[in-house]
This record gives structure tokens, C-alpha cells and sequence, in this order.
């Protein structure tokens, strides 16, 4: 049975302003000059840097025109808005992102062409019908961004078939695929596997005749599991050579390039990375400086406020709404710019201090174990608002420039009952693999006992998920002759 009743509820909601500021917040320096720039496009209330007001003598004689020319309004003004919102000192009106030292640079880029267009023109090279050419197009189109054709032939044949009214058979689209785009540059490119790429760079080697790139295609054409699984000694068994020879041939594959894709894709924009943060150590003492250049400066027009004293149109009620409206929006945009440099000064001053001894030497070693929770409490803010800050910044310091978030490690404890950041157990971890015998690669139990003699006990369990998270393979795979 249905049933109305009235009931109050006290629920707890972000307001607008507190939204605008977390997304703020979480925005990266690369790209809030993007942000500001849009919010000054849509919101005629912020003055455009390029586009500056006129001087105040000419303003005031404009006023003097206006006021002249202007009616007894309809209605009261003061019914819409209250004069006391808008009597705000100057410096809350604008905040200033750059320092008068600070110059404007641009990172250049080079022009290129994109990955499909670089491998289209290749094709005119060659003498081709219109059916091949439609065929090899259609294939280019189809390849992912590793270089590799992923798509089966039956599909391929379906879609020329509804695109482009053509009716060809697999064995067509096989034929224009291995003596077309197989032979494109760079080499590898098209094939459906690794074994297939590795094989087609190295039938196209200069020195295909040499023993050693011979030995290298029998290996990948027959031997393919055993290589990958690093079972060398079962190939010599099997080919009957030595393991110099296999050697040689092992260090020609090597030189292969698995992803080809890479080599030619001009399309892609470098990825340039901007820190948000520098930390500069001197003596024992940091430098933090937040980067804000480049950033154009946001400052509210002061002719939005006159102009609700010389409205004098049919609708305007509507207008003075409209001209408050963006007012507001205005002002909470450049209080939220003015606390995020604020919570991203404070946040970066905490981590800074508690990781003081790695900044000042750069030694992993010394990073002390750190979560959210921890500056979190040290600069009283929440720690969904640390996260913020730390999953999307970049600090650039003597020793070179890592994401914010690195910085944050579990604790374990030692034999001597102190506290260690799990940074320092995968240092010495990347340390042991570095150094350890390549023929003889150490195991995951033996690591594990070199790190329990060095003063960490740790289960063999957390060395396999520290070795994962360091993108470290396998004793097997890292075996090398």
C-alpha cells in the first residue's frame, strides 16, 4: 500500500564553490593555464589579459557621458543586489600567477605527419592496381598503435565488402599484406604477432646472409616457446650449436623493436613533462617554489560593477541578474585559484619537511614511511584533498623530477624495531637484481633471505609484489648467457 509522508533529512552536500575547488585542485600546472583561459572565454565578468580595459580617465569621462544620457531607473536596484557584495579591495579582485621575473616560454614542437599518412605515401612508391591500393589503405587503417594488425582477414574482407562495394577473398588481402605492407618502413609493421615481426626484421637485415642472423631466424621460426621462456639450453641441444654462437644470435634479436608502431608515430605529440613544484637544496635548507608561469593573470572588470548603476533597458531585471550571476562566478573562481595555491604551497611545504633528509641527499634510503594520513594532519586538511594533490603533481628536484605520490610509502619494521618506507626495501631490492649473476638469476626465496640478513623480514610473498610493482620479471626471465 502506497503512502505520502513529509520528513526532514539533514544530508550533506558539496556547494558549487567547493566543487570548483577540488576540481582545481586536481588539476596539474600543464594544464590549468588551459582552464583559466576557457573560464575568461566564457565569463565576460574576468578581463582578458590580451583585451585590457581602457585607462581610468577614459573610463571616468565615459561614466560622465553615461550619466548624463541616463534615466530615472524603473525600479530599485538595491531590491536586486546589495552594494556592500561588490565594495571589495582591489587586491581580491585580480591574483597575479606570474612574478615580473618570470618571462614567457613556450616549448617548441616539431611538425610531423601521422603514423597512416607516413605509411599511405609509402605505398605510391609502389605499381599497384586501385583494388591493392583500396586493400593496403583499408589494412593501415586497421593497425593499432604497437604497429601490429590485430583484426582477422575474414573481418577486413567483410568491411571492404559493405564499405566499398568490394568483393575480395582472404587470400587477396594475404597477398597485398605480405608483399606490400610488410616491405613498408618501418620494418615489422603489420604483422599479426611478435614472432611474425620479429621474423620480418630480420629477413630484412643488411647481413640476412650472416651465420648469426641465420641462426636467429631458425630460432624464431622453430624454436619460438623455448626462446621465450628463456630455455636456452634445450635450443643448443636441438640446433647443435654453441652457446657463443647462440649468444651472437640472441643479441640480434634483442636489437629488434617488438613495437614498430612507435618508430613512425609522428601524429603523437611528445608528452613533455612540467613539474608543479621545484626543490632546490641548499646547504640544509629547501627552496620550494610553485610553478605558476606562463599562467595569464585573472582580474575581475571593474566596469561589471558600474554597470549595474547604468542599466537602463526594458528587461532589466533580467540584466542585473545576469551581470550578478557571472560577478559571483567570477569572484569564486579567483578565490578557488587563490586556495589552491594556498593548499598546494602548504601541502608541498609538509612533505618537503617530512622527507627533509631525502630532498637534501637524494638518498632512497633515507625516505621515511609517509601516507595521506600523515600531511594530511600536519596542514589540517582532508585526505581525499592530499590525494588530490598528490596523484596529478610533479616535483622537480636536484636528483631529478618524480610524481608527488612516489614520495608516499608503507612502513615496515626492522630487527631493530624502526620503522622503514618500503622505498627503501625496493631499493636495495632493484640493487640485488642489478648486481646479482645474470647466468644465475636470484630467486624470489633467495632475495628474500638477503634482504632478512640485511635487517628486513620480510615474507617471500611482499618481494614478489615489490618486485612486480618495480616492472622487475622472473629469475627465469632475467637469465642471459
Amino acid at each position: 500500500m502506497l503512502k505520502q509522508r513529509l520528513e526532514q533529512k539533514q544530508l550533506q552536500k558539496l556547494s558549487p564553490q567547493q566543487i570548483m575547488l577540488m576540481k582545481l585542485i586536481q588539476v596539474p600546472v600543464a594544464s590549468l593555464e588551459q582552464r583559466i583561459k576557457e573560464e575568461i572565454m566564457e565569463n565576460p565578468a574576468l578581463e582578458d589579459p590580451d583585451d585590457a580595459e581602457p585607462n581610468a580617465e577614459e573610463t571616468d569621462n565615459q561614466e560622465d557621458e553615461t550619466n548624463e544620457e541616463s534615466t530615472e531607473d524603473e525600479f530599485d536596484l538595491s531590491d536586486y543586489y546589495d552594494e556592500d557584495d561588490y565594495d571589495i579591495p582591489n587586491q581580491k579582485l585580480k591574483i597575479n600567477n606570474n612574478s615580473p621575473d618570470n618571462d614567457y616560454k613556450e616549448i617548441p614542437q616539431a611538425a610531423a605527419i601521422t603514423f597512416n599518412d607516413s605509411l599511405l605515401s609509402q605505398l605510391g612508391l609502389y605499381h599497384i592496381n586501385d583494388t591493392e591500393y583500396i586493400i593496403a589503405q583499408h589494412i593501415i587503417g586497421n593497425l593499432e598503435n604497437s604497429g601490429y594488425l590485430e583484426r582477422e582477414l575474414t573481418s577486413i574482407s567483410d568491411d571492404l565488402a559493405f564499405t566499398q562495394a568490394l568483393t575480395v577473398t582472404e587470400e587477396e588481402i594475404e597477398d597485398v599484406l605480405v608483399n606490400i605492407i610488410h616491405k613498408l618502413d618501418p620494418p615489422g609493421i603489420g604483422a599479426r604477432n611478435l614472432q611474425e615481426c620479429l621474423l620480418i626484421q630480420l629477413k630484412r637485415h643488411d647481413f640476412v646472409e650472416s651465420s648469426s642472423i641465420k641462426l636467429a631466424i631458425s630460432i624464431i621460426e622453430d624454436y619460438f616457446p623455448e626462446f621465450t621462456k628463456k630455455h636456452y639450453d634445450k635450443i643448443v641441444a636441438k640446433i647443435n650449436c654453441t652457446e657463443a654462437e647462440l649468444k651472437e644470435a640472441l643479441d640480434e634479436i634483442l636489437k629488434l623493436n617488438p613495437k614498430p608502431g612507435g618508430m613512425g608515430d609522428g601524429g603523437r605529440q611528445n608528452q613533455y613533462i612540467i613539474p608543479d613544484f621545484t626543490i632546490h637544496a641548499s646547504g640544509d635548507k629547501l627552496e620550494i617554489t610553485l610553478n605558476s608561469k606562463n599562467l595569464p593573470e585573472l582580474k575581475l572588470k571593474r566596469s561589471f560593477i558600474e554597470m549595474l548603476n547604468s542599466v537602463n533597458e526594458e528587461h532589466q531585471k533580467e540584466a542585473v541578474q545576469f551581470i550578478k550571476q557571472k560577478m559571483d562566478s567570477a569572484k569564486w573562481f579567483i578565490e578557488a585559484i587563490q586556495q589552491r595555491y594556498n593548499t598546494l604551497e602548504n601541502t608541498m611545504n609538509a612533505i618537503a619537511e617530512f622527507q627533509k633528509e631525502y630532498f637534501l641527499t637524494g638518498d632512497e634510503t633515507t625516505l621515511k614511511p609517509m601516507i595521506l594520513k600523515d600531511i594530511a594532519e600536519i596542514v589540517n586538511l582532508d585526505i581525499s584533498t592530499v590525494s588530490r594533490v598528490a596523484n596529478s603533481k610533479y616535483v622537480q628536484t636536484n636528483f631529478g623530477t618524480f610524481l608527488l605520490k612516489t614520495f608516499f610509502s608503507e612502513s615496515l619494521t626492522n630487527d631493530s624495531g624502526e620503522e622503514v618506507s618500503s622505498r627503501e626495501i625496493k631499493k636495495i631490492l632493484s640493487d640485488e637484481v642489478d648486481a646479482e649473476n645474470k647466468r644465475k638469476p636470484l630467486t624470489d626465496e633467495q632475495i628474500c633471505k638477503v634482504l632478512k640478513e640485511k635487517g628486513y623480514n620480510i615474507a617471500r610473498r611482499t618481494v614478489a609484489k615489490y618486485r612486480e610493482q618495480l616492472n622487475i620479471p622472473v629469475a627465469r626471465l632475467r637469465k642471459e648467457l
